[in-house]
């Protein structure tokens, strides 16, 4: 193999692995058309949650879908919900299906047993990147996240396994 095997496109993923759900991070505009034609064409709605830190990129991805499509926050978002976590006022985007958070950002803990319980009573989700350590896996699963990104798909497997959390 040696790196030299083709790269699948994200279309024969979804027909490759038909129960799997998607986080899908829009890092540049021309994607995002495209992305999205690949969503209705696929009917994928349900499986793939769109985000990215640019909240405009993410509301055109949403003025493009429409109200079917999953999204998460973006960077000014996130900061709502972590505000509202700590009894401050901040408005919250309703249509956002998640919060996808690091676990910490300049020093400051994001998600923490208040923010998963603020988003959990919004009817959010929340996902945390990118965790590769199998202790901080398993603290974050024990706060309740939902979904947890990694580079370390085996360690997470380790880890959901002996919590018996893995078909």
């Amino acid at each position: 193999m040696a790196g030299n095997e083709p790269l699948p496109l994200f279309e024969e993923l979804l027909e490759e692995f038909p129960e799997a759900h998607w986080n899908v991070d829009i890092k540049a505009e021309p994607a995002l058309a495209p992305l999205v034609d690949l969503i209705r064409r696929t009917g994928a709605w349900d499986r793939v949650c769109v985000g990215s830190f640019n909240e405009n990129r993410v509301a055109r991805a949403q003025r493009l879908a429409g109200p079917r499509l999953a999204t998460s926050f973006g960077t000014s978002g996130a900061l709502g919900l972590w505000l509202r976590s700590r009894s401050l006022p901040a408005p919250v985007r309703r249509s956002a299906v998640c919060a996808q958070v690091p676990e910490a950002q300049s020093g400051v803990r994001v998600v923490d047993h208040r923010f998963v319980r603020t988003a959990h009573a919004l009817g959010l989700q929340v996902h945390v990147w990118t965790v590769n350590d199998p202790g901080r896996m398993a603290a974050l699963l024990d706060l309740g996240v939902d979904g947890i990104m990694t580079d370390h798909i085996e360690t997470l497997r380790t880890v959901l396994t002996e919590r018996g959390a893995w078909a």
